[in-house]
């Protein structure tokens, strides 16, 4: 049975490629499993089909790396946090006992967005309830991530990730999707200024490395605070 360390959870394919990518490949580069599991098959996007986005997925997954990726099958711009939902995350959370899950911003344009980040933490805690989904052994994520990326209008980061080596590997893999972002100037929470798609990833990008003194960032955000064990270890300087 396949498992992992990190497991992102997102609303829509391609979600996972744009705001935690790098994040993924750079888990995997340090000798972490990593997985993807897709809520929605996207099947209201203007662009594309629900079935050349699977493949475009799957295409995506192979670039990054991961072991697994699966599609949930939940209506797209109409995934509910509801008893039901929440179990069939659970069952997946338990089934592949991620260390460590990676989801939304808890804002968000998107409808689904904000609604699957408060879903996937709902469906960790539930996880580890025996009385729910009983057939499959419980597991609880140690900690829940949320991907920041594009969303400077609500938390100021609680760490970046340092994506350097592994940010033009997160550019081939969006780039996997054609149907989506071809000639495109935006994408999921990236607002458009007119350049191209790729020169804005790269742009926002820089910006988070600068937070942490590195080319290339991915910011998140945790709502418990995290623990410094030894001070004189901490990097990034204040001047």
């Amino acid at each position: 049975m396949t498992t992992v360390d990190v497991l992102a959870i997102a609303a829509h394919p391609d979600d996972v490629e744009l705001i935690c990518g790098g994040t993924l490949i750079r888990s995997s580069m340090l000798g972490r499993s990593t997985g993807i599991l897709d809520l929605a098959a996207g099947e209201l996007g203007t662009l594309g089909t629900p079935e050349l986005r699977a493949k475009e997925a799957a295409k995506a997954a192979r670039v990054m790396g991961v072991s697994v990726r699966e599609n949930l099958g939940l209506p797209d711009a109409g995934i509910q946090n509801t008893p039901e939902t929440r179990a069939k995350v659970a069952v997946v959370i338990r089934r592949l006992k991620p260390r460590i899950v990676i989801t939304h911003s808890l804002h968000g344009r998107h409808p689904d967005h904000p609604i699957v980040a408060q879903l996937v933490r709902d469906a960790c805690f539930v996880a580890n309830l025996k009385k729910v989904e009983p057939k499959v052994a419980p597991h609880r994520p140690l900690k829940v991530l949320h991907a920041l990326s594009f969303r400077e209008d609500n938390q100021k980061p609680t760490f970046v990730v340092d994506i350097s080596e592994a940010f033009e590997k997160k550019l081939e893999a969006i780039g996997c999707y054609e149907s989506q972002f071809g000639e495109a100037i935006q994408a999921g929470e990236v607002y458009p200024n007119g350049e191209p798609l790729y020169d804005l990833l790269r742009h926002h990008a820089a910006h988070y490395g600068t937070l942490i003194r590195c080319k290339y960032g991915e910011p998140f955000y945790t709502t418990e605070t995290m623990l410094v064990d030894d001070v004189a270890s901490l990097e990034v300087s204040t001047f």
